[in-house]
């Protein structure tokens, strides 16, 4: 990205030049730099940190959302399998659900882990009634426990109606919304571990097998560092899709409702947000100083050391302070933090890094009088 600042100055011959520096500016614009056009309805990228919008459209426009809606309800199961991972009876009201299937049959048994990798892969609408009838005795009660999740998440533009995803008149969500429940959600291991497979294995308690069901995530399989999330499609809907990548540190989450193209469409998203950012380790190891003891006549090494890794944006600087006190009073021991590296973008701390002691420093025989502590004290205020 090529960045530049118009000067104004009043010379009549530097203005001049000033205006042609602009135009030659505005030549160097790559060609082929087109704004990012998506077929979605509704649709945003976000840094998976931090939660950072890098771009949008329609963002907060209500839609339906179809099956990506079992990424709230596979968090919450998984959330509570955390818990107790309790063994699930299988009933004919769990399984009366139409659409997608993960083929479960009443009387058949199995963990509430197991029904939310089912409805993550196949997007087993059974697996998604089976686990709200599990917690909370019905789908309709499950829903609250949804609803005030979201709003914990600060889900503003959600409600829920349904575990599954079904069409529902009142059951929808933006796409601003659904990316932050997916940041929250991917910060779940368990659910990361299921939705980052290309198939699962899941074993049933009764009868006693095992069953293999391959994720509907196509971009699982073509787009490099693909890590999730979940698809969704119904008639009213259309497509649905949330997707997460991770490439050199970097996370970022898309979501398209809405969207005919989904496939590209998220390609698209995807490298737009690897474009726009970079991960960044701190690293002061290489920072050394010598700071006086207050008593005088000691020297004392300080080494800075590895600090964050911290996700910003390619064209960021971040701005560089070293802190440490004018003097430091004994006794000290090795490893002991005595000051820090601060980092800071836009005024705000991004990232520290501590300074630390690299040898041990007995206290003195002579203790100083208050006095002159008190002078050593304003010493190391004032320098």
């Amino acid at each position: 990205m090529i960045q530049w600042q118009v000067v104004v100055l009043y010379q009549k011959g530097f203005l001049r030049i000033g205006i042609v520096l602009i135009i030659l500016a505005a030549f160097l614009i790559p060609a082929n730099a087109e704004e990012l056009s998506v077929s979605a309805e509704s649709a945003i990228l976000v840094n998976a940190d931090s939660g950072e919008v890098l771009w949008a459209k329609n963002e907060n426009q209500e839609c339906a959302m179809a099956s990506t809606t079992k990424i709230m309800t596979a968090l919450i199961t998984l959330e509570q399998a955390a818990e107790d991972d309790k063994v699930v009876t299988i009933t004919k009201q769990m399984t009366a659900v139409e659409g997608s299937s993960m083929g479960l049959q009443p009387g058949e048994q199995l963990r509430l882990s197991s029904l939310a990798a089912g409805m993550l892969s196949v997007s087993g609408n059974d697996a998604a009634n089976s686990a709200a009838i599990a917690i909370d005795g019905s789908a309709e009660k499950f829903s609250e426990r949804m609803n005030q999740r979201a709003r914990e998440l600060d889900m503003d533009h959600t409600h829920f109606v349904t575990p599954s995803g079904l069409d529902d008149d009142a059951h929808y969500s933006t796409a601003a919304d659904m990316a932050k429940l997916t940041c929250a959600a991917m910060k779940n291991s368990a659910f990361q571990k299921i939705v980052s497979q290309k198939s699962i294995q899941v074993e049933f308690i009764n009868p006693q097998i095992k069953r293999m069901y391959a994720n509907h995530n196509r971009l699982l399989s073509f787009y490099q560092g693909c890590i999730g999330v979940k698809t969704g499609f119904t008639k009213k809907a259309g497509r649905c899709l949330v997707s997460a990548a991770e490439r050199d540190g970097v996370r970022v989450v898309a979501v398209t409702l809405n969207a005919p193209d989904d496939w590209n469409d998220h390609q698209k998203l995807l490298d737009e947000g690897f474009q726009k950012l970079q991960s960044i380790t701190f690293d002061d190891r290489s920072f050394t100083a010598e700071v006086p003891s207050a008593t005088g006549g000691t020297m004392i090494g300080v080494r800075g050391q590895i600090g964050d890794t911290v996700v910003l944006p390619k064209d960021s600087y971040p701005e560089r302070t070293v802190e440490l006190p004018q003097f430091l009073y004994a006794p000290i021991e090795k490893g002991q933090c005595v000051g820090r590296v601060v980092y800071r973008l836009n005024g705000q701390i991004i990232s520290q890094t501590p300074i630390l002691a690299d040898s041990d420093v007995p206290e003195e025989r002579s203790k100083q009088s208050i006095f002159d502590r008190i002078k050593q004290f304003w010493m190391s205020c004032f320098p």
